[in-house]
């Protein structure tokens, strides 16, 4: 298994069409979690605030992830159907076709962060 660099040589190894989202993703959500740190943990990328993953993504065949602790999904349910995406409970799944609206990953990474006390 090779092992991931970092958040960049995680984005270049994905396919192609969800470069451009994992792009986005990553700045959001660095843009709302700014004293985070980039990590890469279990071999995907996320955002750590000490040794707790507030949010993570990844990059599958046909979609991509965004997760978040669970309290966060459960709290936002009803705007992730709104957006007409699936949600698991950790993750929103997303494309290209239907991407992740930039104000609901701010309110999951803000509302993660907050289930999980930090």
């Amino acid at each position: 298994m090779t092992t991931i660099a970092g958040h960049d040589a995680y984005i270049a190894a994905a396919p192609e069409a969800f470069r451009p989202l994992l792009t986005r993703l990553r700045a959001q959500l660095a843009a709302a979690l700014p004293d985070a740190e980039a990590v890469i943990r279990y071999d995907m990328p996320g955002f750590a605030i000490g040794k707790a993953i507030v949010a993570g993504y990844a990059a599958f065949s046909k979609q991509c992830g965004l997760y978040v602790d669970p309290a966060a999904i459960a709290a936002h349910a009803d705007e992730i159907a709104a957006a007409g995406l699936k949600a698991t409970k950790t993750g929103v799944t997303f494309s290209d076709r239907k991407p992740i609206p930039d104000e609901l990953v701010r309110r999951l990474a803000l509302a993660s962060r907050e289930s999980l006390g930090l």
